[in-house]
């Protein structure tokens, strides 16, 4: 069975502000704590599905995910792991953008399925929630304050 990660958060900016700056799937190292630098491997658009960006994050440590899918109606991306230091396996994540109803606000949800050791899936749990997705998430509204 898949483990789950998942953090949420209520920004005071309008979904479509949001969305027009999370779609940028090369833009990680610009909001996300930790993550030194972001780039799409072919320098290609950071927009086209298939494409991977290569994140190196504390101690050099590196990360390759590659997009999966992007709807811009709905304002979301799906993208999945190739390659991590964690030891974690089949990650597949999902960053979606909503309207706030009554208020010109967006809700912004981050979830994730992984499969890990049984001796490293609650630590892995809490690391992608506590140590990825919260402080991403909180950084984010800082940004958009």
């Amino acid at each position: 069975m898949p483990i789950k990660s998942y953090a949420s958060t209520v920004l005071s900016a309008p979904a479509d502000e949001v969305w027009r700056f999370l779609r940028d799937f090369g833009n990680l190292a610009d909001w996300m704590p930790g993550v030194a630098t972001c780039a799409i491997e072919d320098g290609g658009p950071a927009d086209r599905v298939g494409c991977v960006r290569r994140v190196i994050g504390p101690g050099d440590t590196v990360f390759r995910e590659q997009l999966s899918g992007m709807d811009d109606d709905d304002r979301f991306y799906r993208y999945r792991m190739l390659e991590s230091p964690l030891p974690i396996r089949d990650y597949v994540a999902r960053i979606r953008v909503a309207p706030v109803t009554g208020g010109g606000g967006s809700f912004v949800e981050w979830q994730g399925e992984f499969s890990a050791d049984a001796a490293d899936e609650e630590a892995m749990r809490k690391t992608i929630t506590d140590a990825i997705y919260n402080p991403a998430l909180e950084a984010l509204g800082k940004r958009f304050s």
